[in-house]
């Protein structure tokens, strides 16, 4: 099963507008950082030629794509997706909760919010149903997940542990890991994410 993003129009921001949020956003950044489309390539480990079509907003990449992407600019999947803003304090309505990810049997992966990178925090809502499953190959170092259970059972793998999280149940896991989110049961799967990142500062010398 492929990750792709698929960013869905049902309860969130309209598809087009985010595909082409994402496309200018990235386009821009990477040009007032003056990077090259080489070297944001190599700093990402994202092929050139998937970058290209990403700013050409023709590209369905994966959400571990979007992350390579975003940290090699500095930058939160929040940002690129126009979730995160600058004041204190605001509101994020419903329709701009982008759906990054579309299960086969139409469980969801929204974004509800997010701050800004480089060290950055995301809020998500995920929902399964029976037989759907979605992978990720790890995080950058210093990752942090903490989940929440709402309805169903969460089979929550990463690297070598298994973690069966009931409904009402948390987890805290460091996801630079490969790991995994499945539901193994008869019912939907609900629960909520938080993804913490921090990047210490380089020593200076």
């Amino acid at each position: 099963m492929t990750n792709k993003v698929n960013i869905s129009t049902d309860h969130g921001a309209d598809v087009n507008a985010v595909s082409e949020a994402v496309a200018r956003r990235l386009k821009r950044e990477r040009q007032a950082q003056k990077i090259s489309l080489d070297e944001l390539s190599r700093r990402s480990g994202v092929s050139k030629g998937m970058v290209v079509e990403i700013e050409k907003c023709t590209a369905n990449p994966s959400i571990a794509t979007l992350c390579k992407i975003a940290a090699a600019l500095g930058l939160s999947v929040a940002d690129v997706v126009n979730v995160a803003d600058t004041p204190a304090a605001h509101i994020i309505k419903i329709q701009d909760m982008p759906t990054l990810w579309t299960g086969p049997l139409g469980g969801t992966a929204r974004l509800l919010a997010g701050t800004s990178g480089p060290n950055m925090i995301e809020l998500w809502r995920w929902e399964l149903y029976p037989g759907e499953a979605f992978t990720s190959p790890g995080h950058p170092m210093g990752t942090t997940e903490l989940l929440h259970v709402e309805a169903g059972t969460l089979h929550f793998t990463v690297g070598e542990i298994d973690l069966v999280v009931a409904k009402g149940c948390a987890a805290m896991a460091k996801t630079d890991a490969p790991h995994a989110y499945s539901n193994h049961g008869k019912s939907k799967l609900v629960f909520t994410m938080s993804v913490t990142e921090l990047h210490r500062p380089a020593r200076e010398l």
